[in-house]
């Protein structure tokens, strides 16, 4: 299995109004230090919609200013839609949200 199919199955995993860091994905695909790339594969998400991607956000709890799927604002949206609380300063309280894989 290929590294972007392994960040595709963590991110499948991560349950509604859940989130994990990029890292995070990265550290349960196998591969700690490649946050960046997990950035990538999302980027070029061949399933938007199924594989939900939206669910995942900088360590900081905030979301990506580069969101493909139609910018931060869409993606905050969506989890909040899911039950995702932001604060005043836009950022998710990780230790609450933050799913434990």
């Amino acid at each position: 299995m290929s590294f972007f199919e392994r960040v595709y199955a963590v991110v499948m995993d991560i349950p509604r109004g859940k989130v994990l860091s990029y890292g995070d994905v990265a550290r349960l695909a196998g591969s700690p230090r490649s946050a960046r790339q997990v950035g990538w594969a999302l980027h070029v998400n061949p399933r938007p919609g199924e594989i939900p991607c939206h669910r995942v956000v900088f360590k900081d709890g905030r979301v990506s200013p580069g969101f493909a799927f139609g910018g931060p604002q869409v993606q905050r949206a969506m989890l909040e839609a899911e039950g995702v609380e932001f604060s005043a300063d836009g950022a998710i309280d990780m230790s609450k949200f933050r799913w434990e894989a």
